[in-house]
């Protein structure tokens, strides 16, 4: 799954490629963040994430956000801003960690200070509604983020979801094969490219903004949760419509749980989108909104390879 590399061994397996825009690798002991960038947060159910990182033996702060209260929001959009904002300006704090989804960043996606970010690079973890902020981040801070579970679910997480947080400490290159779970090839292969993406319809809801997801040569990923086949089938051809589907270098299917119809159908409609790109396709990554969520790096070079069945991905830090 995860395989500690020396930077010429990563050379030769990836093309020669080392990624410039990895961030700072974390340290035994390291002060880490907390904020709440989206929905509101229940302030009791934090114990399991301290207790979580107490594990990684890292030390945390936590935001005012956490305790925030705006309507269905963590606090208003300056209190969110500006709780993001602070993390990123303090310099004990080496990680900034999403606690909650839902809905929220977009918008203060618009007001974050992205040369402030670019200048302080650290970790930034989370998945689903935080989406449209690693887009973001990777367009104009130019830094790898990474996608990957919420710490205040922390009791969800099975033992190699939780294994994936080391990659944070030492560089590592991620390795995606069958032994995490059964991949479907939709269409055969081998690309390289930078990843990106994250959940479909924060995607979607991109397009047409600053911030629209740029896929032309890039692997993109999709997951999502609680959307029918025929949502998912509408924002499937949203993005067709807007030709993010015509220069792709590959696509990795994440987890579509919850959408009321078994595999097999959305198996189908995934091959009716994505079968003739010409690139590969290949679906079943427990990456999204399962027990079993791996964290990976965005914005950093990796191998789709859809006879092998295998995903390869750079370290997103050094």
């Amino acid at each position: 799954m995860m395989q500690s590399y020396t930077y010429a061994r990563i050379k030769k397996s990836i093309g020669g490629v080392i990624v410039k825009n990895t961030v700072p690798r974390l340290v035994k002991g390291d002060t880490v963040g907390f904020v709440a960038l989206s929905s509101l947060v229940e302030p009791e159910k934090l114990g399991e994430a301290l207790a979580f990182l107490d594990e990684l033996d890292l030390r945390y702060k936590i935001g005012d956000t956490i305790n925030a209260k705006h309507d269905y929001l963590a606090g208003s959009d300056e209190e969110r801003l500006a709780d993001f904002h602070a993390m990123v300006k303090d310099p004990e704090v080496k990680a900034i960690f999403c606690v909650k989804g839902g809905y929220g960043s977009a918008r203060i996606a618009g007001k974050i200070d992205y040369d402030l970010l670019a200048e302080n690079p650290k970790i930034f973890w989370g998945f689903s509604d935080l989406t449209y902020l690693h887009g973001a981040i990777h367009e104009f801070a130019d830094l790898v983020t990474f996608h990957g579970p919420m710490l205040m679910a922390a009791s969800k997480m099975d033992d190699i979801s939780k294994k994936m947080f080391l990659q944070l400490f030492t560089p590592m290159e991620v390795q995606y094969t069958e032994m995490i779970s059964p991949l479907t090839a939709i269409a055969p292969g081998v690309a390289r490219g930078q990843i990106v993406g994250g959940n479909l319809r924060r995607l979607v809801s991109t397009l047409g903004t600053k911030f629209e997801v740029r896929t032309e040569s890039k692997i993109l990923l999709i997951e999502d949760i609680a959307e029918s086949i025929p949502r998912i089938d509408s924002m499937l051809q949203q993005l067709k419509q807007a030709r993010k589907l015509e220069q792709l270098a590959g696509v990795i299917i994440g987890s579509f749980t919850q959408t009321g119809a078994d595999e097999a159908a959305l198996l189908t409609l995934m091959t009716e989108y994505f079968a003739e790109l010409g690139v590969p396709v290949v679906a079943g990554f427990k990456i999204g909104h399962e027990t079993t969520n791996i964290a990976i790096p965005l914005g950093v070079d990796a191998i789709l390879d859809a006879q092998e069945k295998v995903l390869r991905i750079l370290p997103g830090v050094h």
